[in-house]
């Protein structure tokens, strides 16, 4: 029996003996990849991830089972990690290949800047990984308990700026990557990888208690969403030349519903750092996370409970035991401007690029829109160099000032909208896959969104609201993927097809927003926001955002304006 100055551990997360005993995340994959079955063991599953894959089921397929011998339909999910979202013509055509040959015939765009794969089947998942380091991408670290894909600002402007930030996530992504050689002995050639250490270096055995996101912004465009990630690097700019980082630590967008111990959180300002300082901060950073994070309860793992729970001071005093001088305060940086980068630009360099909107980034072909072959035949042709937003859109690069013409007549062509024929909530929304990929949504989003947009559309411009600027994220469940806690209207998949709704974020993505109603229909969304909206133009001060018009209103003034039965938050 333990004393009253003993401390009992709590018990490890079933994920953490996993991990523990993957021998550096071998497990036994290697072995279910030859056997006859659709699907892998709980505990590869799980492995998997760290190698850039999610098992998932076939929810659609699902319905259309007997229910005599029911089986799940076992596919999976492919996601690359691509620092910045730059990925080259010749890449993006091998993936487009590949997509064709493995998997569902699209691709997707991600809110991280990488590409994911979606339908892979069990027996081709090792040709599309093998596939994809051939035209050398990689999967390695796109998700699991590690450094997942780091984000910069995607926009190829030669301003001295940007290009920093670019080759920075390209540094923290190859220093942050695990070390074990299981990924080129399972996925490559089969053979053990003599250089691979025994132990990760930075990770251990057990890696982190949970996955972990970077991003670099500058003040004047925080489009990565800085305040979002686990850890950010805000650029302090003077002269025209980046002097240092304010070092942002504890963003997280995950919770879980009924659960108060769970919530969204934004990083905070822990110290300011020296240009060449950056990666060994994130290092820092993560062996920080490594030690101390929660092992135990998985849906408190991320470090922002860290930051919420010790505090910004204690966390700055426990991080100066992990760096080698005396910490600097973090200096008075703050965010001014989101963009979206999509329309035709200069580069600063006699160059043009080319931002195209892409919905939900999703990249498919279907009826009239054909946005796949668009794609091809301007990638094919134009051999441009792309970059993928964090809005899901990309962006065709180092272009000839003739190249506009020509885009947008295969636009056109198939059935593609123009950035300029585009509304303003549609640039600024974005959806996760939800139903019918992700086992853990519980409600429709990426095949939702249009159509509530549609609709969204309507009630803007009969209210003269068209040319406001405000974005809606719309997630199937809690996690929040799409980062909806920050934007002005945030949707979250509730139950079936009741969502919560959520107003007052800010458009910068610096402010949290707060739940308006919970347990909304689909089909009730617009007209429960309908009343807002036109108290907002009505009483809106000048140059005042949505988002900022419900921070300034707050909940229960914005509640007097809603009909009683979404008050009460009754379904019907």
């Amino acid at each position: 029996m333990a004393t009253e100055t003993e401390t009992i551990a709590p018990k490890l997360s079933a994920v953490e003996g996993m991990k523990e005993q993957s021998r550096l995340l071998r497990g036994s994959i290697a072995l279910e990849l030859v056997d006859a079955a659709d699907h892998f063991n709980e505990a590869n599953k799980n492995l998997l991830k760290f190698h850039g894959t999610y098992q998932q089921e076939d929810r659609d397929a699902r319905k259309n089972r007997s229910k005599e011998g029911v089986r799940k339909h076992h596919i999976f999910m492919v996601r690359c990690k691509i620092p910045g979202g730059r990925v080259t013509a010749a890449q993006y055509l091998a993936m487009d290949d590949i997509a064709g040959q493995y998997a569902n015939g699209t691709l997707r765009f991600t809110s991280r800047q990488g590409i994911q794969l979606h339908g892979v089947l069990k027996e081709n998942l090792k040709a599309t990984i093998a596939s994809i380091n051939t035209c050398l991408l990689t999967t390695l670290g796109a998700c699991g308990d590690v450094e997942r894909n780091v984000m910069a600002c995607p926009a190829p402007l030669h301003d001295g700026l940007r290009a920093e930030l670019q080759e920075l996530a390209r540094a923290l992504a190859n220093k942050l990557a695990p070390r074990s050689g299981a990924y080129h002995e399972i996925w490559l050639d089969g053979k053990t990888v003599e250089s691979a250490p025994e132990a990760e270096p930075l990770y251990g055995s057990v890696y982190l208690p949970r996955k972990f996101k970077t991003g670099l912004a500058l003040a004047n465009d925080n489009c990565v969403d800085i305040y979002a990630q686990d850890l950010g690097f805000l650029a302090a700019v003077e002269g025209g030349r980046i002097v240092g980082f304010n070092v942002l630590v504890g963003g997280g967008m995950g919770m879980t519903h009924g659960n108060a111990n769970t919530f969204p959180h934004l990083a905070e300002p822990i110290c300011y750092i020296e240009p060449g300082e950056v990666v060994a901060m994130a290092e820092a950073v993560i062996r920080l996370f490594r030690d101390h994070g929660n092992r135990a309860d998985r849906k408190r793992a991320r470090i922002k409970y860290l930051v919420h729970d010790w505090g910004v001071e204690r966390f700055r005093q426990v991080l100066a035991g992990y760096w080698e001088k005396p910490l600097q305060h973090p200096r008075p940086i703050t965010v001014g401007a989101f963009e979206t980068h999509v329309g035709w630009h200069e580069q600063g360099d006699g160059k043009w690029f080319y931002g195209l909107s892409v919905e939900n980034g999703r990249v498919k072909d279907q009826g009239t829109f054909r946005l796949r072959s668009a794609m091809r035949k301007l990638v094919e042709t134009l051999q441009p160099e792309l970059r993928i937003t964090p809005l899901q859109d990309v962006l065709f690069c180092n272009l000839d000032s003739s190249a506009k013409g020509f885009i947008e007549g295969v636009l056109s062509e198939y059935g593609i909208a123009r950035p300029d024929q585009v509304s303003l909530v549609r640039k600024h929304s974005m959806a996760c896959p939800a139903i019918p990929t992700c086992g853990l949504a519980i409600s429709e989003s990426e095949r939702s969104l249009p159509g509530l947009l549609d609709k969204l559309d309507a009630v803007l411009r009969d209210l003269g609201l068209e040319g406001e600027t405000l974005g809606v994220r719309m997630t199937g469940c809690p996690n929040g993927c799409a980062r909806p806690y920050q934007s002005e209207i945030g949707l979250v998949g509730r139950s079936g097809e009741k969502y919560t709704v959520f107003v007052g974020g800010s458009t910068l993505g610096d402010r949290l927003n707060f739940m308006l109603c919970d347990l909304v229909p689909i089909g009730q969304i617009v007209p429960t926001l309908e009343p807002v909206l036109r108290s907002f133009r009505d009483r809106r001060q000048p140059r005042e955002t949505f988002g900022d018009f419900c921070h300034r209103q707050g909940l229960e003034a914005l509640r007097a304006l809603l009909p009683a039965e979404r008050l009460a938050g009754k379904g019907h």
